[in-house]
C-alpha cells in the first residue's frame, strides 16, 4: 500500500481545512451543556462545526437540521441575508420559574440579519417548541403572487398542551404578501392552536416586543385560537405598526392579554371586509392600554378600536385615536353571541370618522357598557354620527352607560340610538352642534375651557391640548368607583366630586 500517497491526501486535506476555516469540524457538540452556533450568510459553510465565527454555517438547512438544546444561542452574523424558511428544532426549558430558553439573535455590527422567505409559506415557523427567545432579525416573505396564511413569523402549537415561553423582541418584519381575506388571511406575526386536536393546545408566556411591522398583509400582530382552552401572559407592547393590510393587533382566545405601549399608522389599507386597529376576540379581562392608532381605511369597521363578541370586562384606557376613517369604538356582538362589561375610559379621540361612519358604534348583543371621562374632539370639516346603535342578528345594545365624558364639536354631529335598551347618559358636555343630545339630567353645552382642542398629531406628546386652560368653573364629573386612580396624563383621579369630565382629572399632582 502507499502509504506516503495517503500521507500526501491527508496533509491536502488538512490544508483545505484551513483555508476553510473549518479545522476541528464536528457532526455535533463535543461537549455538554449549552452551545452557541454561528451563521454567515456571506462567509460560512455548512461543512463548519457552526461553533466559531471562524467556522460559522452558512444556510437557513442547516440550522433546521440540528436539534436544539436548552440554553444554546443560535447568532446569525449582522449585514448578512438568508434565502427560505428558518424551521429550528427542540426547545427550552423551565422548572420552578426558572427559564433556560433557546435564543436566536444576531452577532457582529451592522444591519440585522435578514431572512428573507421569498414566497414560502412562513419564513420563521416555530411549531411545538417552546422556551425560545427571537430577536434582532429582519424578517420579509413576498411572493410572486399573495397566498393564502403566508406569514413573516408562525408560532403553532399543535395537539401539545400548553406551549411555554416564546418571545419575540426586535424583529423587522415587512412586505408579506399573503392573501387578503379575512378567510384566508397572511400575517405579519401570527400565533395559532390548530388541527382537529386544536382543543388540547393553547398559550403560556406569548411576549411581542419592540417590533417594527410594515406592509404586511392581511394582519400584523395576530393571534388565532380553535376550541382549546384561553392562552394565558400574553403581551404585546411596545410594536410599531405601519401599513397594515387589514387588522392590525388582534388576541383571540386569551384570559387577560395585555395590549400596551404599541403605534399603529395606517390600517385596512388593502383589504375589502372589516377590519379594526387593535381588538381582542373570545377574550376575558383584555388590557388595552396607551396605544395610538391613526389611519384606519374606509367604514366596513374601520375603526381604531373594537371591543369585539365573546369578550368579557375589556378594559380600554388611555388610548390615543384620530384620523380613523372607521372611527373611534367599535362594541358588537351578534344575536346568538355576546360582548359583556366593556369599559372605556380616560381616552382621546381627535377626528375620527367620516360621513358615512360613526365615532363610537354599538351593533348588536353588547350588555352593561361603560363609557367614563373620555375626550373626544369632531373637527370643523367633519359631518358624521357621533353615537350610532344598531342592530345584528337580533341582538341589540342593552344597558350602555356614558358618564363625565366630553364631546367637544367644531363641525357637526348626529346620534342614533333608538336601537339600544336601557341606555344612561349623566354628567356628559356636549358642546357645539349636536343635532339631538340624548337625555342627560346633569348634560353641559357650555364651551369647555381646554388649552387648544384639535392641535393633536402624532404622538402622545403633541396632546397638551386637551389639558383645560383654566380650572375655574371647569365641568365637573361624577364619582366613579374603581375608576383606575389616574387620568390620561397620569394625574391622581381625586375621590370626591372635583374631579373634571374628560381624560384629564383635576389634579395635577
Amino acid at each position: 500500500m502507499n502509504y506516503s500517497f495517503i500521507r500526501q491526501a491527508l496533509v491536502a486535506a488538512f490544508l483545505a481545512a484551513l483555508v476553510s476555516g473549518c479545522v476541528g469540524t464536528v457532526a455535533s457538540r463535543s461537549k455538554p451543556g449549552p452551545a452557541v452556533y454561528y451563521v454567515d450568510g456571506s462567509g460560512g459553510d455548512d461543512a463548519c462545526s457552526g461553533m466559531a465565527p471562524g467556522e460559522a454555517w452558512r444556510t437557513l438547512a442547516r440550522v433546521n437540521q440540528v436539534t436544539f438544546q436548552p440554553g444554546d444561542r443560535i447568532l446569525f452574523k449582522a449585514g448578512t441575508s438568508f434565502r427560505g424558511q428558518l424551521k429550528p428544532r427542540g426547545s427550552g426549558r423551565g422548572v420552578d420559574g426558572v427559564v433556560i430558553p433557546i435564543r436566536i439573535s444576531k452577532y457582529g455590527d451592522g444591519p440585522l440579519p435578514r431572512i428573507d422567505g421569498a414566497g414560502v409559506s412562513d419564513a420563521l415557523l416555530l411549531r411545538n417548541v417552546e422556551f425560545w427567545d427571537v430577536q434582532d432579525l429582519e424578517i420579509t416573505n413576498l411572493g410572486t403572487n399573495r397566498a393564502p396564511w403566508r406569514t413573516g413569523v408562525r408560532v403553532v402549537a399543535q395537539r401539545f398542551g400548553t406551549l411555554r415561553h416564546i418571545h419575540l423582541q426586535n424583529l423587522f418584519v415587512h412586505d408579506v404578501n399573503g392573501a387578503l381575506s379575512k378567510t384566508n388571511e397572511g400575517c405579519g406575526i401570527l400565533f395559532e392552536t390548530c388541527g382537529k386536536m386544536s382543543k388540547t393546545s393553547r398559550f403560556d408566556d406569548l411576549l411581542v416586543e419592540h417590533c417594527h411591522l410594515l406592509r404586511t398583509d392581511r394582519n400584523g400582530i395576530c393571534q388565532r385560537n380553535g376550541s382549546g382552552p384561553h392562552s394565558l401572559h400574553v403581551v404585546i407592547r411596545g410594536n410599531l405598526l405601519e401599513d397594515i393590510g387589514g387588522d392590525c393587533i388582534k388576541p383571540w382566545g386569551s384570559d387577560a392579554p395585555l395590549v400596551e405601549h404599541n403605534v399603529v399608522h395606517g390600517g385596512r389599507t388593502r383589504c375589502d371586509d372589516g377590519a379594526a386597529g387593535i381588538w381582542p376576540f373570545d377574550c376575558n379581562d383584555a388590557l388595552i392600554q396607551f396605544n395610538e392608532v391613526s389611519g384606519m381605511k374606509g367604514t366596513q369597521d374601520g375603526q381604531g378600536f373594537d371591543s369585539d363578541y365573546l369578550c368579557r370586562r375589556s378594559v380600554f384606557q388611555y388610548n390615543y385615536s384620530h384620523d380613523n376613517e372607521g372611527g373611534f369604538m367599535l362594541i358588537c356582538a351578534p344575536g346568538k353571541s355576546f360582548n359583556q362589561d366593556t369599559i372605556i375610559r380616560y381616552n382621546i379621540s381627535q377626528n375620527d370618522g367620516i360621513h358615512t361612519a360613526r365615532v363610537f358604534q354599538f351593533g348588536g348583543g353588547s350588555s352593561n357598557t361603560l363609557v367614563y371621562n373620555n375626550t373626544v374632539y369632531v373637527g370643523t370639516n367633519q359631518d358624521v354620527p357621533l353615537l350610532l346603535f344598531g342592530e345584528w342578528d337580533g341582538g341589540r345594545p342593552t344597558g350602555a352607560k356614558f358618564f363625565n365624558n366630553l364631546f367637544y364639536v367644531d363641525g357637526r354631529v348626529t346620534s342614533k340610538w333608538d336601537s339600544a335598551k336601557k341606555l344612561v347618559f349623566a354628567n356628559n358636555v356636549f358642546y357645539g352642534r349636536h343635532a339631538e343630545i340624548p337625555s342627560d339630567p346633569h348634560a353641559i353645552t357650555n364651551r369647555p375651557a381646554l388649552a387648544k382642542p384639535g392641535s393633536g398629531g402624532d404622538g402622545f406628546d403633541s396632546l397638551k391640548g386637551y389639558c383645560p386652560a383654566d380650572t375655574n368653573g371647569f365641568p365637573r364629573g361624577r364619582i366613579i368607583p374603581d375608576n383606575g386612580g389616574r387620568d390620561f396624563f397620569g394625574h391622581p383621579v381625586p375621590a370626591d366630586e372635583s374631579s373634571f369630565v374628560g381624560a384629564v382629572s383635576a389634579s395635577k399632582e
